[in-house]
């Protein structure tokens, strides 16, 4: 499994219906286990970014589907990032020329 970590922010609709973000979380954490995926750890942040979310993902295709599918229902707009853990960054740098 990948790990991926998403960036958050609000849209204007995201922000105009925070109180059901916990709820959002709720189908979020469904729709990645639908997907064959797992939200490791998921947050509320203060500061540019307003959620932030760990999966763990087979592939980067099933993370394209999460954010894809996350994406058009409206309520944020997402970054994602590819996160490599000390193991995994060591057997890439196996393989520095």
């Amino acid at each position: 499994m990948a790990t991926f970590i998403v960036l958050g922010q609000f849209t204007e609709q995201g922000i105009h219906n925070v109180k059901d973000t916990s709820k959002r979380a709720d189908k979020a954490k469904e729709l990645a286990k639908k997907l064959g995926a797992t939200v490791r750890d998921l947050y509320w942040t203060i500061g540019h970014y307003d959620v932030v979310l760990i999966l763990d993902a087979p592939d980067d295709e099933t993370m394209a589907t999460f954010g894809l599918s996350s994406g058009r229902l409206g309520n944020v707009r997402t970054e994602t990032l590819r996160a490599f853990s000390q193991a995994e960054i060591d057997e890439i740098l196996k393989r520095v020329v």
